[in-house]
């Protein structure tokens, strides 16, 4: 009975007016419902988005009849099928971060932020020397950090960008030294090629990218060259959408697509929606609803929301004082179907991602 019982919305966008008519009458035929255009039963319209409604069981019968219809209607019940299938898969594995493992999918981990620049908003300039940096490492760790998150470039709004000489100049002291005492996998927070190149000669074990391998051309060649899990992260200079959750999902998917085409591992890539990158407050606060959205990619995903500016509007508070607020981010996130949180305070959130997996991940 599980197939009758769970229900499934999915949105196909630009469907010709023809093969939207036909699905319609398939979905209404067996029970459930495709909303489309006015006009499109009359042909008045080229093409319509399609919202599909119905039980996997419908889906199942519907992907069989459509693979015996014209319009290109083979290629999207294919399309439904994997998408259903990415949605639905959450099967724990193990992650080689060369030479360091995570396990993912088994409960939440928790990334710590390492930030070494001197204008984070958050935490600029809390580290001066290196041996700052080493013991905040290790608390983080003590804490319950899984990995750490490495930065040498504040990308706030507003921020300065910096060369990446400049970026490797700071970064370097700090990194080498990070990962030779780091017992947990370390992640470099960059969008530079060269950059990365140089971190992960010094050992680094992950890239997060918050331009999603796509600002930088030779990026997915450099983490794919050294077998370095990736981050890719949703990012855009403006905050203009038609379709907001769409153009996140759609941008995430083609940076999928450059990371596997440069040879990266399906498994080694994690998605990250970019809270607080290319988007209004009031966006930031429907892609956290919308989460769960992202599981249709197939891939771990990432949320990386402490202290960000939705907190500050939300709550009014400066950003030590968002320790609750991120807590409620977490929280919800873990409900939706995160994998990673990325955060500043690492023993709160590791305890709250610890209740929420107990009633969750069963």
């Amino acid at each position: 009975m599980a197939e009758k019982g769970v229900h499934r919305i999915l949105r196909v966008n630009g469907v010709p007016a023809k093969a939207a008519n036909l699905l319609k009458q398939e979905m209404l035929a067996r029970g459930g419902d495709c909303a489309v255009r006015r006009q499109t039963c009359v042909l008045a319209v080229d093409e319509t988005d399609c919202i599909l409604m119905g039980t996997e069981r419908q889906y199942r019968d519907l992907c069989r009849k459509l693979r015996m219809q014209p319009f290109g209607l083979k290629g999207l019940a294919d399309r439904i099928e994997a998408t259903l299938r990415r949605y639905g898969e959450r099967r724990p594995y193990r992650l080689d971060c060369r030479g360091k493992a995570l396990s993912l999918g088994e409960r939440t981990l928790v990334m710590g932020i390492l930030n070494v620049t001197p204008d984070s908003f958050s935490d600029g300039s809390s580290y001066p020397s290196v041996r700052d940096a080493l013991r905040r490492m290790e608390e983080m760790v003590a804490e319950g950090a899984d990995l750490i998150d490495v930065g040498a470039e504040s990308t706030r709004p507003g921020f300065t960008a910096l060369t990446a000489e400049e970026e490797m100049e700071r970064l370097q002291p700090y990194l080498r030294e990070i990962v030779a005492h780091c017992p947990v996998p370390v992640s470099v927070d960059t969008y530079k090629a060269a950059t990365a190149r140089q971190a992960l000669e010094a050992g680094a074990h992950i890239i997060n990218d918050i331009w999603g391998l796509q600002r930088d051309p030779e990026m997915a060649a450099v983490a794919a060259a050294y077998g370095a899990p990736v981050v890719v992260m949703h990012n855009r200079p403006d905050t203009e959408y038609t379709d907001l959750m769409g153009e996140i999902v759609a941008f995430l998917a083609e940076s999928v697509q450059i990371a596997e085409a440069a040879g990266i591992p399906p498994e080694a890539i994690i998605v990250d929606p970019g809270i607080g990158f290319g988007k209004t407050y009031e966006q930031n606060l429907d892609v956290m609803n919308r989460f769960g959205e992202l599981r249709s990619l197939g891939k771990p995903i990432l949320l990386g929301a402490s202290r960000k500016s939705l907190i500050a509007r939300t709550l009014d508070l400066p950003p030590l004082d968002r320790v609750e607020g991120t807590l409620a981010t977490t929280v919800l996130a873990i409900a939706k179907g995160v994998d990673i949180v990325r955060v500043h305070d690492v023993r709160p959130n590791a305890r709250a991602a610890r209740m929420a997996d107990a009633m969750v991940r069963r």
